[in-house]
């Protein structure tokens, strides 16, 4: 076995995960554009869509954890095929539904499984077992996947949605998940030791570990033994808020709440698009800082700025898009998930070889944030016929993130493990 090779085979494993993190960015993205045509055809109230939005968001969080033991008992390429299936059954059902809760069952529970099986827990196993040089970056690669779905579907959906109905958007959706299956099943191999190589950068070959039993109850002893740190709690508060300001807040309501100031759906849906352009380029960023720079601080210094620019952001809105509103979305697009690296690092660093699980457990608080903010801001427009508190709600809770995260212990702080990994049985 040798590292020295011109092509490692651990890029066309972060490859095969790019592209399978596009597609459950764009599925995720896509209810956000559709909130008004459902809206118009059904007469749901935005609460009630926003409930199954927040479904979905709270429940790719929660399998995240769960999913990253069920990779390490049957391996990536099984779980991310099988998630691929629900994602395609979900949005494909959709096209049938005439209720509510049928809403629920299809964008909420299998889409969010389905999506939630390639969170970004998936991007720490990916790191943690193809990796050693570059962890940081091919972090911030992969978490920018997201960004890239957005930036593929959001515009497509959009215009199908009002070309041609939602229902075409959510076909599209069911076939884009179906055709990333064959390449998972090519490339992406489950550990270096299945295709005789070490991980990128590792100096000896590591076997790969035997499968483990009793997936449930790993994921809750991981948490039972990580709850007991401080480091946990305070990673999981921002990432929480974290989970609020963007998918929860932003990613699900900023396209109607643009509509609401005279903005053409299509035009607000091209801006999230935009987001996500520049938040291929802020990821990315990110991840080579945080390979550089103690990442609490890149944390504090990330949720402070958002939190300023959400504050400014109900003054911004326009039937047409004016310079400010630009600034806007290329300053908050930098920073939409520049936080995943730091905080995946933080994750490995305090937690060892258990950090891919520990970081889907933080990312389920992300996504507990996600689904109150979804809904809540759902209630405050039905209610004041405005965005405008949640903006200012959602501003306020950065500057508290970003407290947070610089309160991190450093490594080593008395009463805090230098590495959980050491005080934990296998």
């Amino acid at each position: 076995m040798t590292t020295k090779t011109r092509f490692h085979r651990a890029w066309l494993v972060a490859f095969a995960a790019f592209v399978a993190l596009v597609g459950a960015a764009g599925f995720r993205a896509a209810p956000s554009v559709l909130i008004d045509p459902l809206h118009d055809e059904f007469g749901w109230s935005r609460g009630t869509i926003s409930a199954a939005v927040s479904v979905n968001l709270i429940l790719y969080g929660l399998i995240s954890p769960f999913a990253a033991a069920l990779m390490e008992r049957f391996g990536m390429r099984r779980v991310v095929v099988g998630a691929l299936v629900l994602v395609a059954a979900g949005s494909g059902l959709t096209v049938f539904m005439n209720a509510s809760w049928q809403l629920l069952l299809c964008w909420g529970v299998l889409v969010g499984t389905g999506t939630g099986s390639m969170a970004l827990a998936f991007v720490a196993t990916v790191t943690s077992r193809w990796f050693v040089r570059h962890r940081g970056l091919v972090s911030g690669v992969l978490t920018a996947a997201g960004a890239a779905g957005q930036l593929v579907f959001l515009p497509l959906i959009a215009a199908l949605a009002e070309g041609s109905g939602w229902r075409s958007a959510s076909l599209v959706v069911a076939f884009a998940a179906l055709a990333v299956v064959p390449l998972v099943l090519v490339f992406l191999h489950d550990h270096p030791s299945d295709v005789r190589t070490t991980a990128y950068g590792a100096v000896e070959a590591e076997e790969k570990p035997a499968p483990t039993r009793g997936t449930a109850r790993r994921a809750l002893t991981v948490l039972r033994d990580a709850a007991k740190t401080r480091v946990f709690w305070l990673l999981a508060g921002g990432f929480a808020i974290c989970g609020a300001s963007t998918n929860g807040l932003v990613g699900t309501h900023f396209v109607p709440a643009a509509h609401d100031h005279g903005m053409p759906v299509t035009t607000a849906a091209s801006l999230l698009a935009l987001v996500g352009i520049f938040d291929v380029a802020g990821t990315i960023a990110s991840g080579w800082f945080t390979d550089r720079v103690d990442p609490r601080w890149l944390l504090g210094g990330y949720y402070f700025l958002r939190g300023a620019s959400l504050l400014l952001l109900p003054h911004l809105f326009a039937p047409t898009t004016e310079p400010p509103m630009w600034a806007f979305i290329i300053f908050y697009g930098l920073d939409w998930v520049a936080t995943v690296p730091p905080t995946v690092a933080l994750c490995r660093d305090r937690f060892g070889m258990k950090g891919p699980i520990v970081f889907g457990w933080v990312f389920a608080s992300h996504q507990i944030g996600a689904s109150i903010a979804a809904v809540g801001a759902g209630v405050i427009h039905d209610q004041s016929g405005s965005y405008d508190l949640a903006w200012y709600v959602a501003g306020g809770l950065c500057g508290l993130a970003a407290l947070l995260s610089v309160s991190v212990p450093t490594l080593g702080v008395r009463g805090e493990p230098r590495n959980m990994a050491l005080t934990q049985r296998p």
